[in-house]
């Protein structure tokens, strides 16, 4: 067990120790780095960690992450309004963005179902999606979501609530393999799985 020379440091350590993937002694090794910077730089470290945390919203439209209450992609009149992309989270929408390769909106579920872990439908942003869609400027819905089962119950579920609409429902290709997430694709492949989207009723068909 790691002795600490101070109360201070050891409240630092476990602040960072909560950090995903960051361990105590990492977590020592941030906070000594710290401890050897400038204190106004230290200072506003603290300041930009809360500020993030107390200000930032969420798209009033596609719940991505945003400054402002629609997000700069919703508000870009340059994107195809009538073409919408539905991820699992945020980092589903910078894995994307970072292909160019799509210059549609975004729809930001939040997750995807799990009973597993608890999460249902209702856990979801799925009715504002069909709110989305029956509103009547949505042409094309492609579902994105991790080739996994969880991501396959969610476009299942999702495909049947908007079965009612005059819409297309495509899905990314299977260049992303199965069981793989979105985020961790290389930017290539997620492009051309993007450009080379299917019907989803042909991904149901060959499963």
């Amino acid at each position: 067990m790691i002795q600490y020379p101070s109360k201070l440091i050891e409240e630092a350590v476990e602040a960072f120790a909560q950090l995903p993937g960051v361990g105590r002694r990492t977590a020592l090794r941030y906070v000594l780095h710290l401890l050897k910077q400038d204190p106004a730089l230290v200072k506003r470290f603290g300041e930009t960690l809360s500020r993030f945390r107390d200000e930032l919203k969420h798209c009033t439209r596609c719940h991505n992450v945003s400054d402002t209450d629609i997000c700069s992609i919703c508000s870009n009149p340059r994107r195809d309004a009538t073409l919408v992309c539905v991820v699992e989270d945020v980092r589903d929408v910078m894995a994307i963005e970072n292909t160019q390769q799509f210059n549609g909106l975004y729809h930001v579920l939040g997750g995807i179902i799990s009973p597993m872990d608890g999460i249902g439908p209702n856990d979801l942003h799925i009715d504002s999606l069909v709110e989305r869609v029956a509103s009547g400027e949505t042409q094309e819905v492609i579902m994105a979501l991790s080739t996994t089962m969880e991501g396959d119950t969610t476009n299942f579920f999702i495909y049947k609530k908007l079965g009612v609409y005059p819409i297309r429902m495509t899905t990314i290709a299977r260049g992303v393999a199965i069981g793989d997430e979105i985020e961790y694709a290389d930017e290539i492949t997620l492009g051309r799985s993007i450009l080379n989207r299917v019907p989803y009723e042909r991904s149901i068909s060959v499963r």
